[in-house]
């Protein structure tokens, strides 16, 4: 029965044991993106060599070949508490001082030491015996002096560093509280079943430490995998971390998300704790169906993005920069969101301003004239011709005198909608004078422009403009001209069309004129509508 048992020992502790050399290698992979992975690979890799020695001694046949296991298992359990300990230090972005550092390993080199050669002082097994009436070699032990220093140093470090995991629990994101649990349980678990070992009152007298590093290992693999763990410490964040304004993303050196701020929840709704581990492609394709829109450049990313929100959208502006280790390596980067959308408002609020009509949202006289010069340039530079339809609403003065200016603002509103919707995309339409308005119409002939502008004619009081004084019809005398030659300036085709609207105006109004070219500019002939 007992030699079944022990079978069944073996066979668990060797499969604690693949575990530890599986997450070793695991590590080694992916040190790149694990801050002092160094301590993690190191530590598996003494957990496993502890376990594999276990496992040796377990199927050892005689005294001599168990006391030979029990040396090479110190290799692994005397220093493993250390590198556990420091890799608590690491992960809570704690360093401690070097001279410290390589003080820790003082009693484990010793300890291996008065192991290796206790038979000629028996300061750390007392005696090392077979158990009677064992079917299978198996050894007791009475512990000596070295023993308990060694016993207590490893409960010390075990203890401390599940405390300082623990003080931690209430400053960690709770996206990160399943991973800081499994670094506890890896600290506090060993510890309970060494107690358990010492107090005599585990199955056969086995020390069950090398059994129990089989569920802390699978614990670490499937939060390595799963939440990412260690990748950067998302403890070692001060309050100032979620209480900036700006909003924070933590990249690791993969660009994976490991951690975020409140204030970037906030500006990106859409941002979710399961987005951690992440590519900030991906998180961003995940958020708004498109891939990262700013280009990555030598100095870092730098630039600026619009989010849209469900009714309204925002403008970020977009930095990061390096995150650097104690030791001056880099670690990951912070992405910066800086809130910008006033300041882009207001940019656009000045820009609107420059360039656009403040009543109709269509050009100004300044911006019209600008444009209007580039487009006969173009016309002239392609053999194309460019037309200018200059309008006027008649009677205006009377809608403002009898309706008051809100009433004879509503009126330019109207009759600028009303143009909209007949006008090419790519004409230019911009607000000359007061209720006089003026087309830009890049490639039309002068019939086309005259037959675009009658459109107009008749779609003016074709839908009168619904007032609370009711339907009042609204009419346009037009004045058309055209570029036909190089030398034809902006000022000329101007003064042309104001000239062919003074006399369509003098002819009964709500009609359109245009310049006769051969003749004096203040001869101008009607088109039929």
């Amino acid at each position: 029965m007992i030699e079944s048992r022990i079978t069944v020992y073996i066979t668990l502790v060797a499969i604690s044991g693949v575990l530890s050399i599986f997450l070793c290698l695991y590590s080694v992979y992916k040190r790149k993106d694990i801050p002092g992975s160094h301590y993690l690979i190191l530590l598996t890799a003494l957990q496993a060599v502890y376990i594999f020695a276990f496992a040796f001694e377990l199927a050892s046949d005689t005294l001599e070949e168990i006391k030979r296991w029990i040396v090479v298992e110190y290799i692994g359990i005397g220093f493993a508490p250390v590198l556990g300990l420091l890799l608590v230090f690491r992960y809570i972005g704690a360093v401690l001082p070097r001279l410290l550092t390589y003080s820790l390993f003082v009693i484990p080199t010793i300890t291996l030491f008065m192991a290796a050669t206790n038979e000629r002082h028996h300061l750390f097994y007392k005696l090392v015996y077979l158990r009677e009436n064992s079917p299978t070699p198996m050894a007791d032990v009475v512990i000596g002096q070295w023993y308990i220093v060694q016993g207590a140093f490893t409960f010390g470090c075990l203890l401390a560093g599940g405390l300082l995991l623990i003080r931690q629990w209430r400053k960690t994101n709770r996206a990160y509280r399943l991973q800081l649990f499994t670094l506890i349980s890896g600290q506090f678990v060993p510890m309970i079943a060494s107690f358990l070992y010492l107090m005599g009152i585990t199955p056969d007298g086995m020390d069950p430490v090398p059994f129990v590093l089989c569920i802390t290992s699978t614990m670490y693999i499937w939060a390595m995998m799963s939440t990412h763990m260690l990748r950067i410490s998302p403890i070692a964040k001060e309050s100032l971390f979620e209480s900036m304004a700006e909003g924070v993303l933590v990249l690791d050196l993969s660009e994976k998300l490991v951690d975020y701020n409140g204030a970037a929840q906030r500006m990106l709704p859409q941002l979710k704790a399961s987005m951690i581990g992440d590519t900030l492609d991906k998180l961003w394709v995940r958020m708004s169906g498109s891939k990262f829109p700013i280009e990555r450049e030598a100095g870092g990313i730098q630039g600026h993005v619009k989010w849209q929100l469900q009714h309204s959208s925002s403008d970020y502006e977009v930095r990061s920069s390096v995150i650097k280790g104690k030791r001056g390596d880099s670690v990951g980067s912070l992405l910066m969101l800086i809130d910008a959308t006033e300041r882009y408002r207001l940019q656009e609020q000045l820009r609107q301003q420059a360039y656009y009509d403040g009543l109709t949202g269509i050009y100004n006289r300044a911006q019209f004239i600008r444009r209007a010069r580039a487009m006969l340039q173009a016309a002239a530079s392609q053999g194309q011709p460019a037309s200018l339809v200059l309008f006027d609403i008649d009677y205006f003065k009377q809608f403002n005198d009898s309706y008051g200016h809100d009433t004879g603002d509503a009126v330019l509103v109207h009759a600028v909608t009303a143009c909209r919707t007949l006008l090419p995309e790519d004409a230019l339409f911009g607000r000359y004078g007061g209720e006089e308005f003026v087309v830009g119409l890049p490639g039309y002939t002068l019939e086309e422009a005259v037959s675009l502008a009658n459109q107009i004619r008749e779609a003016l009081p074709a839908a009168p403009l619904a007032s609370s004084h009711g339907p009042l019809t609204v009419t346009a005398s037009f004045g058309v001209t055209t570029a036909e030659h190089d030398y034809d300036s902006l000022e000329n085709l101007l003064r042309e069309a104001d000239a062919a609207l003074y006399e369509a105006k003098r002819n009964g109004r709500n009609t359109v004129r245009t310049a006769n070219f051969n003749q004096s500019l203040t001869q101008s002939q009607p088109i039929s509508s």
